[in-house]
């Protein structure tokens, strides 16, 4: 078994790349709620689950055009007073992207968490 996150985000950034407006992925609760930061950023339009007797799929549409993402391995964890340091090791520029990060108050991105004080584990980027 591979990491299924990793194989959902390959999967987009390739759709992406390839002009495709949708893309299938496994589905599991991690990938869904990385999604929904994604689509509340606005890298994503919208995303359905639907059953295959595997496990299951979510189907994405890609909203606009992703230049890079992928996961972020080990999981490193990120103090609340460290984020800046983890922003300019895995995003382009300042205000440019997003890096998704798994805390107590469940998963959100680093803006998200700088504006709670909180920290947590670093999940994936995207710009």
């Amino acid at each position: 078994m591979g990491d299924t996150l990793n194989e959902a985000l390959i999967s987009i950034r390739n759709a992406s790349k390839l002009g495709r407006e949708e893309v299938e992925v496994k589905a599991s609760n991690l990938v869904g709620r990385v999604l929904k930061v994604f689509q509340k950023y606005g890298y994503i339009e919208e995303f359905e689950y639907s059953e295959n007797g595997k496990g299951g799929i979510f189907k994405v549409r890609v909203a606009k055009t992703i230049n890079n993402c992928g996961v972020i391995k080990p999981r490193f964890s990120i103090k609340r007073n460290e984020m800046e340091r983890w922003e300019s090791r895995y995003l382009p520029a300042q205000d440019i992207g997003l890096i998704v990060i798994s805390t107590t108050n469940g998963v959100m991105s680093n803006s998200e968490a700088k504006k709670k004080g909180v920290g947590g584990r670093a999940l994936a980027f995207i710009y």
